[in-house]
């Protein structure tokens, strides 16, 4: 969206300049008038150089998050596995009082 703001902006300057020019000899013109527009254009291919700049970065940083969400499905699968056979390796309760826990959590 940036990108096409900074598109249309600076086609908006390059009309200011193309009517600039076409009026230049009219002397209804500030002089400041064509120093400011360079300027502006020179605002304008700074900030599309840091526009570049940081659209690369976001997709790395993307792609930084997508190896993350990766290795913590990952770590998270391993930690269940654990903990089902932590649980799974418990030792034998005789008790009926906990086989009766026991059928309860199966159940």
């Amino acid at each position: 969206e940036l990108e096409n703001q900074l598109a249309t902006k600076s086609k908006t300057l390059d009309e200011l300049k193309e009517s600039l020019a076409l009026n230049g000899s009219a002397e209804q013109t500030p002089e400041a008038l064509p120093l400011r527009i360079a300027e502006l254009c020179e605002m304008v291919d700074s900030i599309v150089s840091q526009v570049a700049q940081l659209k690369t970065s976001m997709q790395s940083i993307l792609e930084q998050w997508r190896v993350y969400d990766e290795v913590y499905a990952e770590v998270s699968l391993m930690t269940t596995r654990y903990l089902y056979c932590i649980d799974q390796c418990k030792p034998s309760v005789v008790s009926l009082e906990a086989l009766k826990k026991q059928v309860k959590t199966l159940q």
